[in-house]
């Protein structure tokens, strides 16, 4: 399957959010990295702004643990019934026509909430459903936007899938020892 990237920036700006949380390293100096990597302007970043983020962030991870199909587009709902208060085309900046979710000019929040909670629909739509997950590595919290070929991405990065692959092995292997 074949993704626009321009579709996808509400999806993976979602991931990076949760995955900055999930580290640990929520602060003003790392979340305006994150939003610096995706052309967010954020010249209201501060301290309330902060906590009114991490707890759409916390939500954000709701939707890469849902169980079911079913439960991630209940939980995209709830993001789009709080997050996107319109929706329209524009073509700033010599950009491609794209959809906003909510004007340019609202606070660095809303616009976060509207595009994760637009950008989480579309992909989600996109991907029939599924493509959004948690790594499968025990002890892991990060999350991710699988927008592999084949769809079956089960790890954030090829390290987890590495550790995880060593960590199977040994244990197969001790268990084998333990028969002899």
């Amino acid at each position: 399957m074949q993704f626009n990237h321009d579709n996808m920036t509400g999806a993976i700006l979602a991931a990076d959010l949760v995955n900055l949380l999930a580290d640990d390293r929520w602060t003003i100096v790392a979340v305006g990295e994150v939003f610096a990597e995706h052309s967010i302007r954020w010249p209201d970043l501060d301290d309330r702004t902060l906590i009114e983020l991490r707890r759409w962030t916390t939500r954000l991870r709701t939707v890469f643990t849902a169980a079911t199909e079913k439960r991630r587009c209940e939980a995209i709902n709830a993001l789009l019934v709080d997050g996107v208060a319109s929706m329209y085309l524009t073509t700033h900046d010599g950009l491609r026509p794209h959809l906003h979710f909510t004007p340019d000019e609202d606070d660095v929040v809303s616009r976060i909430m509207a595009v994760t909670a637009g950008g989480l629909a579309i992909f989600t739509v996109e991907a029939d459903g599924r493509r959004l997950g948690r790594c499968a590595r025990m002890g892991c919290r990060q999350v991710f936007v699988d927008t592999s070929r084949n769809g079956r991405r089960a790890y954030c990065c090829t390290r987890c899938g590495n550790t995880d692959a060593v960590q199977r092995h040994r244990a197969r292997a001790a268990a084998e020892r333990g028969n002899e």
